[in-house]
């Protein structure tokens, strides 16, 4: 039997008795009819292991995503695993192939000069219209910054986690662990002046512990958190997808960039493994190669 026949009969298996969604059905129907019409249709038992090699090869060469060809592995051993339990085969030609590792991508990165313009920018346009949602956004935007804070972990902090005469921050990050890290100056004067003129102005219940709060008075919604970063720094880094983690992406970088430890940055950032951190040493090294090859007379 031909592989586009044996895969006709596996796309109906899928369908009607294993019952995968129809996005699915489609994508195995159309990377099982992509290798036929690769190996030209061969018979089933002539396909062996280096045929489906040099087929995702072929799919990488034409840029194909990795996503995209780890589906197409998947694709294909659900298909010969399934020939070889219905005994088309003696064998799994599948066996030993390899399922294309992700490709880790690189964050969206701000420069250091950029980004501080836009939050000086954003700090005295506040702090000149005493406007109290322009004083909140300004601090909120020094502190993701200054304190390389995940989204949740800026929304949830409370008057009571500042040290405001220290400029640190006691934050609870993911799996409950608490860290303290410092925020910084420019984040210190926009904090207070949130906290003197802005926060009165939008509180509701006296008794209210958010640092930040929303426009109805109530602790500042991620969601929200994350309209103000979009509207303020997506210019700078050039997308309108951008998000608060720009901004934490952006310090860890600048943080290498001058010089700190791997090690202190994974705690500040509240990292468990240090090799989340090492990612953003791929950051600082694409820049500085960049740079080199620009700069460098014999790059």
């Amino acid at each position: 039997m031909r592989v586009s026949s044996a895969a006709l009969l596996y796309i109906e298996h899928v369908e009607r008795v294993r019952r995968l969604s129809p996005a699915t059905v489609r994508a195995y129907r159309s990377d099982l009819a992509d290798l036929a019409d690769f190996l030209r249709d061969p018979e089933l038992g002539d396909v062996d292991v280096e045929h489906l090699r040099e087929w995702l090869w072929d799919a990488t060469q034409r840029g194909i995503a990795r996503t995209s060809l780890g589906r197409r592995t998947a694709s294909v051993r659900g298909f010969f695993g399934w020939a070889t339990d219905e005994k088309m085969l003696p064998g799994d030609p599948s066996l030993r192939l390899v399922t294309p590792k992700r490709g880790r991508t690189l964050p969206a990165v701000a420069s250091s000069q950029s980004l501080a313009d836009v939050l000086d920018t954003a700090r005295a346009a506040a702090d000149e219209s005493g406007d109290a949602l322009a004083l909140r956004d300004a601090a909120l935007l020094e502190i993701l910054y200054g304190a390389a804070l995940r989204v949740s972990e800026a929304c949830g902090l409370d008057l009571a986690s500042l040290d405001r005469s220290a400029a640190t921050v006691r934050v609870l990050g993911k799996g409950g662990k608490e860290r303290v890290v410092p925020y910084g100056a420019p984040a210190q004067r926009a904090v207070e002046a949130w906290i003197v003129r802005g926060r009165p102005v939008l509180l509701s219940d006296p008794k209210a512990t958010a640092l930040f709060l929303g426009v109805r008075g109530g602790r500042l919604g991620v969601r929200a958190a994350y309209d103000v970063v979009r509207r303020v720094v997506g210019p700078v880094v050039g997308t309108d997808a951008v998000g608060p983690h720009a901004l934490r992406h952006s310090a860890a970088t600048h943080l290498l960039d001058g010089g700190a430890d791997l090690r202190a940055v994974q705690e500040m950032l509240g990292h468990a493994s240090l090799g989340t951190t090492q990612i953003y040493t791929h950051v600082s090294t694409e820049r500085l190669t960049a740079a080199y090859r620009l700069a460098h007379p014999r790059a």
